[in-house]
């Protein structure tokens, strides 16, 4: 394919799957519960950070995690005590246990007090035009509380050429914005120009059939070039393409 007809083979994919259908079976559908801001991006949060594996294991534990914090994240997180997290005893997802839980919602409390929340914590101040810094920078300040070494791999360190697919996947929810009303664009100090794709084995391999990735792990130096590509056919929302990548990978079975 030339690029033109590249573009316009991705562009009616991201048609076909940018919209509110594409919400009822994807984790996106837990922080649609919510209406406040901080809500919804600790809710999505949680969400990405377990967003791995089974589908509807993902779904299901997310709202569970919902469920112990009272349906309400945001005031859980910067209002509870020490008692307070006996709740979480017996979580689990995978390899997310009660000890990650309780460190995330201490980390995330101390975001909130010390930091002004997820969105000035996650942003980009290095004048880059990627979040590879920004998400390192996030990852220390996260945690900067005590915390047990366990915890440190459920973020991922882009500079330790990471792809963190599901960081990335969240900041595609609350940066990127369009009238499809699958993502937030609640995020209105970032720039969706900034975005990298959530790269995982569906969408590196369909971006590797259509020679949009040349590279064969899934790390940031793929990520790196994945963006490079994507920008080339739109530089203003190039992430919008990862409903194309993920529809044809996960749905099509390209």
């Amino acid at each position: 394919m030339t690029q033109k007809e590249l573009k316009e083979f991705l562009d009616e994919k991201v048609l076909l799957y940018n919209n509110p259908k594409f919400i009822e079976s994807d984790p996106i559908q837990i922080p649609h519960q919510f209406s406040l801001k901080e809500d919804i991006e600790i809710a999505a949060f949680l969400t990405a950070t377990i967003s791995w594996g089974n589908r509807t294991m993902i779904i299901k534990n997310s709202f569970k995690m919902m469920e112990l914090l009272d349906n309400s994240p945001h005031d859980f997180i910067v209002n509870h005590q020490e008692k307070d997290l006996e709740i979480v005893k017996g979580f689990v997802h995978r390899t997310f246990n009660k000890i990650d839980f309780i460190q995330f919602l201490k980390s995330l409390q101390h975001i909130y007090k010390n930091h002004h929340g997820l969105e000035n914590a996650l942003s980009i101040k290095d004048n880059s035009n990627t979040y590879q810094t920004a998400i390192h920078q996030f990852k220390n300040i996260f945690f900067e509380v005590k915390h047990q070494q366990r915890t440190q791999k459920h973020i991922s360190d882009p500079l330790k050429n990471s792809a963190a697919k599901r960081i990335n996947m969240f900041l595609r929810w609350m940066v990127r914005t369009d009238k499809a009303g699958v993502d937030f664009g609640i995020w209105q100090s970032h720039n969706p120009a900034n975005l990298s794709c959530p790269l995982d084995v569906h969408s590196g391999n369909v971006a590797r059939k259509l020679k949009l990735l040349l590279r064969t792990q899934n790390d940031w130096k793929a990520l790196s070039e994945l963006d490079k590509n994507l920008r080339k056919l739109d530089k203003t929302d190039p992430v919008k393409y990862d409903f194309a990548l993920f529809g044809l990978g996960v749905f099509e079975k390209f």
